[in-house]
């Protein structure tokens, strides 16, 4: 059956019916691929690996000369939970009262669906492209993001690729289309706090030393004080403890160890390496140097905003034409592959409801694909200039 690309509800349907858990391709690059190239792109789908970590499919596609403007998203979509408790099967792309259904529909394959369509429209006579347009898409977003987006920005910026702007379709109005665009997002640094003690009878306390008096301490050093007080367009930064481990299983023993797990999502006032500074120096002035051990995870997710200008204003504006509604600018929420893209070209992101994203019944209003393709279309008109 023949798919028109100028129809985003077809489009994502057919999306929709890709089996494309992270990190299968499940066939959906191959349909992007099938749609794009008959409308003059050149498409190219490489495959990144690295060790420990699955191969994902990739697809950049491109038409035009220059620096192109960048559609951006992932075909990847997280596990269906539980099948039997969907009101519509998770791949079968069923439309009923209205939404369309499925496991990406919201995250983000509705989105890709209307970016197709708002290409195919502008070349099918409606309002045009303002310049050369390329799609980065990849298959593994909701994965490690190891062998996706990263790679791929590096694969095209070595052919000698460049881009003047991004859109990334990823789902962030909570309630309504036009409720809310991304402009850049917080980052996120993780790490482990480990406090040293003596394992011992909790008779004979003298012949032991219980870490556990020390999670006090510890504890008021990484929460005790704001790490600051937010900026113009970012919220304060905010540090979680999310796990404390101690303990022998026993009652009778006094463990040799006591450890807290934390994760901090900060603003532009920081870096991941001032922030490990940070957060070291607070804990020796409550513990002392040396006093404990602490490990950070590898980070891949600093703080970055795009700042307000004419790819943002080009975007709101399109948002307001179509919806009535001028898009709140924020930058909440967790990581996206825009933390990659930046690196590269201006980006805001811009989706569909992201109220059922990642649940079951995962679904889109069919009135919001047409709407949302015809905001992609309006802004691919004017984010050149």
């Amino acid at each position: 059956m023949s798919i028109d690309p100028r129809d985003p509800v077809a489009v994502a349907q057919a999306l929709i019916r890709c089996e494309s858990v992270t990190p299968a391709e499940g066939g959906a690059q191959a349909l992007l691929e099938s749609l794009l190239a008959p409308l003059g792109f050149e498409v190219w789908r490489p495959t990144f690996s690295d060790e420990g970590t699955p191969d994902v499919a990739n697809l950049y596609a491109r038409r035009g000369e220059g620096e192109a403007f960048v559609l951006a998203g992932h075909t990847d979509v997280v596990p269906t939970g539980d099948e039997a408790r969907w009101t519509e099967g998770p791949f079968s792309g069923a439309i009923a009262g209205g939404e369309l259904y499925g496991r990406g529909a919201v995250d983000m394959k509705g989105a890709i669906a209307c970016m197709v369509a708002a290409v195919a429209r502008a070349l099918d006579g409606g309002p045009g492209l303002a310049g050369p347009v390329a799609f980065l898409i990849t298959g593994d977003e909701e994965g490690p993001a190891i062998n996706g987006t990263a790679k791929l920005l590096e694969w095209a910026h070595a052919r000698g690729e460049r881009f003047s702007g991004c859109l990334l379709g990823e789902p962030t109005n909570p309630e309504a289309l036009g409720d809310v665009a991304k402009i850049g997002r917080r980052g996120s640094l993780s790490g482990t706090v480990t406090l040293p003690g003596v394992q011992g009878h909790v008779a004979y306390p003298h012949l032991a030393r219980n870490p556990v008096r020390e999670l006090a301490p510890a504890l008021t050093a990484l929460l005790g004080e704001p790490l600051d007080e937010g900026t113009e367009h970012f919220e304060p930064s905010n540090l979680e403890v999310v796990g404390v481990r101690s303990g022998t299983g026993a009652f009778n023993v006094i463990p040799g160890d006591a450890a807290l797990q934390f994760n901090v999502r900060y603003n532009d006032l920081h870096t991941a390496d001032s922030l490990m500074a940070l957060i070291r120096d607070r804990l020796d002035d409550a513990l002392g140097a040396g006093a404990y051990a602490l490990a950070f995870e590898p980070a891949n997710a600093d703080a970055f905003l795009t700042a307000p200008g004419p790819l943002v204003e080009a975007v709101s504006a399109a948002i307001e034409a179509e919806t009535g509604r001028r898009p709140a600018l924020t930058t909440g929420g967790g990581t996206s592959d825009a933390r990659f893209i930046k690196s590269y070209c201006p980006v805001i992101e811009f989706g569909l409801v992201g109220q059922t994203m990642h649940q079951i019944d995962e679904r889109v209003a069919v009135a919001d694909l047409e709407t949302l393709t015809r905001i992609y279309q309006r802004a691919l008109g004017t984010a050149f200039g």
